[in-house]
């Protein structure tokens, strides 16, 4: 017998759901390389930042510092993001979240991830470089099924 989904309703669904995504993030074929060879991200000590961002976002908690572009920005210069990499975020966003969770916060979570990438996508296209000078372009489709390429 399966139970109902509930909503997001504190920081444990929080970082429960930050660590399913990372769950997918870090093995999938497009956008794990990112993570593990270039942010050589330690998994232990950035799900509580993360999970402190979506619980500020969503609950209102106000436990995140701030500041999440810099880290992206820094990414982009070293890996070069494309408008690809950013929808699979999303895709693998839209599954955790659905995977977990049902109810107005869970789709807020999906809608806030959607204006993040939108707006680091517009942001990155303003530094306009990627790695050794190659310019950075193309704009950001949205959709919960992305593309399977960058």
């Amino acid at each position: 017998m399966t139970t109902a989904l509930h909503d997001i309703e504190n920081r444990a669904d929080c970082e429960l759901l930050v660590r399913r995504f990372y769950s997918r993030a870090l093995t999938d074929n497009l956008i794990g390389w990112i993570f593990t060879d270039v942010a050589q991200l330690d998994l232990e000590s950035h799900v509580p930042r993360i999970a402190s961002f979506w619980e500020s976002v969503l609950l209102g908690a106000q436990s995140y510092p701030g500041g999440a572009f810099a880290p992206h920005a820094t990414l982009h210069a070293r890996a070069g993001l494309k408008p690809g990499h950013f929808a699979r975020w999303l895709l693998l966003w839209g599954e955790s979240v659905d995977e977990l969770f049902r109810g107005d916060l869970a789709e807020q979570a999906k809608a806030h991830a959607a204006r993040v990438a939108a707006a680091f996508q517009r942001r990155l296209n303003v530094l306009g470089q990627g790695p050794g000078g190659t310019p950075s372009s193309g704009s950001l489709s949205i959709s919960w099924h992305g593309p399977t390429e960058a």
